[in-house]
């Protein structure tokens, strides 16, 4: 299938990192890359990566086209993309975090492609779907959601938590490193502590990833609650859930539930790691089983890691996939 990858930022350059490099057999053609910024900018920043390191292969930008070793895409600079003739490609990675509203969201299908996928929240989306949570409810939408990244770290593991054990009320931390959307110095934003600047102080704050999960696992609404705290960390988040279950559980029987997740989706690890140690781990989640236990009968307490642009770019990749082969 043939995409094009329309916001060249954070989601964007790790997705086509990861289709360059480890995802060379999605079957997945990059017919083009629209981002405003400048071509040669943009060429840098996708060679020189702060998180993930240098780029394994030559990287150039000129004449309209982004260079990587022996593949040549075409770079286009729209602010609008319907502007552009997109007929010919089958699905929109809409990477920009702008496609909060109709007009926008649809700008894809405008220009000729067959289907947008949107690399976040969106009130726009026909519908938002998670991996391992509600695949069915993809259907034939053309307007997509793949959520955000807390919500596909939490969704697939409470929809398996709830079939397994009845989760009656929840509670989820999500401790996360810094984006862009905070300052690097304290400067006025909309939400006051998250004027403070990011890297420098742990700032709490709120997350949609618990709205969002009883939008994708609609038998959780009204048992799940969710809060976050902004650390100083590049990169690599993770999740802190507490649970009451309606089946009796031990320590054992909660590791033996954990251990029959979908492996691709959520992994496990049993060994004493920390947050840098999972950077570029593609599951949507890690379970650190050490952390994770009963804490009585019927009280579980679930720890596990995401690296929260790693991870969420792979599903991105793996909707895609989905979606192309409807």
């Amino acid at each position: 299938m043939r995409v094009l990858i329309n916001g060249f930022g954070r989601i964007g350059r790790t997705i086509l990192r990861q289709l360059l490099t480890v995802r060379t057999d999605a079957g997945i053609e990059v017919a083009g890359i629209n981002d405003i910024a400048p071509l040669d900018l943009c060429a840098y920043l996708f060679a020189h990566d702060s998180v993930f390191g240098p780029f394994p292969q030559t990287v150039s930008g000129a004449d309209g086209a982004l260079r990587v070793g022996d593949t040549s895409i075409a770079f286009t600079q729209v602010g609008d993309l319907s502007a552009l003739d997109l007929r010919g490609v089958d699905l929109v990675l809409e990477c920009t975090g702008v496609a909060r509203s109709s007009d926008i969201a649809v700008r894809g299908l405008t220009a000729g492609a067959k289907a947008v996928l949107i690399s976040g929240p969106s009130p726009a989306a026909e519908v938002t779907v998670v991996l391992g949570a509600n695949d069915d409810a993809l259907r034939d939408a053309r307007i997509v959601s793949n959520a955000s990244c807390t919500t596909n770290a939490l969704a697939p593991i409470v929809r398996h938590l709830h079939d397994a054990l009845g989760i009656t009320a929840a509670h989820m931390m999500t401790i996360h490193c810094y984006t862009s959307s905070q300052p690097m110095v304290d400067t006025p934003r909309g939400d006051f502590a998250r004027s403070r600047a990011g890297a420098l102080s742990m700032v709490p704050t709120t997350t949609s990833a618990t709205e969002l999960v009883t939008e994708v696992v609609p038998e959780l609404a009204g048992r799940i609650t969710g809060a976050a705290v902004r650390v100083p960390v590049a990169s690599v988040s993770c999740i802190d859930l507490t649970a009451t279950v309606t089946h009796g559980v031990t320590t054992a029987r909660l590791h033996d539930v954990l251990r029959r997740v979908d492996s691709a989706l959520i992994g496990t690890t049993d060994l004493p790691l920390v947050s840098s140690d999972l950077r570029a781990r593609p599951e949507s989640l890690v379970l650190a089983m050490p952390e994770c236990f009963a804490t009585t009968d019927h009280q579980i307490r679930v720890f596990g890691w995401y690296d929260n642009e790693w991870g969420f770019s792979a599903r991105m990749i793996d909707m895609a996939v989905l979606m192309g082969a409807r």
